[in-house]
C-alpha cells in the first residue's frame, strides 16, 4: 500500500488525471445521482434538526435506519437480509414509542379522571389544580405485567406510594412500572444495536 502511494506521488498531472479516471471519475455520474437523491431523503430531517434534546438524535437514527432497512430488504443480498431489516424496524418502532413516551403513559389508558381549577382560599386571583379518578381499571395493568408489577412491589421506581389513598396509591404503583418499562424498552434498544449493529451490511 505504502509503494502505490509513493509511486502515484511520482505521476506527471496527465498520469494523475488518468488514474482519477479509471478508478473514480467513470463513475462520477452515478455518485452524483446517488447524491442528489441523499440531500432530497435527507433534506427535511436535516431542515427540522435542532440540537434540544434526544428527540432530534432519535429522528436522524430513525431515518437512517429506514432507508438502510428498505435497500437491505429489496437488494436481499444475503440468508439474513429479511432478518436484518426486520430488526432495524423493530429498532424504528421501539425508537416511536420512545418518542411518544409510549411506556410511560400506557398506565393512563387505563384510569379515567377529572380535573379542576377552583379559587384560592387565600389569594382568590389564583386557582388550585384539583384532580378525582372516577374509573379506574389498573388491575389489569398490573396482570400485563407481572414481573414489573413484582419489582415496584420491592421498591423500584422513582415515585413515592406510601401513605397515599388506595386509587391514588394505584396510580403510583402504575406510574412506577411505566417509568421500568420505558426503560426496559430504551435499554431493547440499544441492546439491538450494540448486538446487531456491525452485521447490517450488504
Amino acid at each position: 500500500m505504502e509503494d502505490f502511494f509513493e509511486n502515484t506521488q511520482k505521476l506527471n498531472l496527465f498520469e494523475k488525471i488518468g488514474l482519477w479516471w479509471r478508478l473514480h471519475g467513470k463513475y462520477y455520474h452515478k455518485y452524483l445521482k446517488h447524491g442528489v437523491k441523499n440531500l432530497w431523503y435527507w433534506f427535511p430531517i436535516i431542515w427540522k434538526d435542532r440540537n434540544w434534546d434526544d428527540h432530534f438524535i432519535f429522528e436522524v437514527l430513525k431515518h437512517k435506519l429506514k432507508a438502510q432497512a428498505n435497500y437491505i430488504a429489496k437488494s436481499n443480498r444475503h440468508t439474513r437480509a429479511q432478518l436484518d431489516a426486520r430488526n432495524m424496524t423493530t429498532c424504528i418502532n421501539l425508537i416511536n414509542k420512545l418518542q411518544d413516551d409510549f411506556y410511560e403513559m400506557e398506565y393512563m389508558n387505563y384510569v379515567k379522571d377529572k380535573s379542576w381549577f377552583i379559587p384560592s382560599k387565600e389569594k382568590p386571583q389564583y386557582f388550585t389544580w384539583e384532580n378525582e379518578i372516577i374509573y379506574e381499571n389498573l388491575d389489569q395493568y398490573f396482570a400485563k405485567y407481572p414481573l414489573i408489577y413484582a419489582r415496584v412491589m420491592k421498591g423500584e421506581g422513582p415515585f413515592s406510594w406510601e401513605g397515599q389513598k388506595t386509587q391514588e396509591l394505584k396510580r403510583r404503583i402504575a406510574m412506577n412500572m411505566g417509568h421500568l418499562n420505558q426503560q426496559r424498552a430504551h435499554k431493547l434498544l440499544f441492546k439491538i444495536l450494540q448486538t446487531q449493529i456491525q452485521g447490517w451490511w450488504n
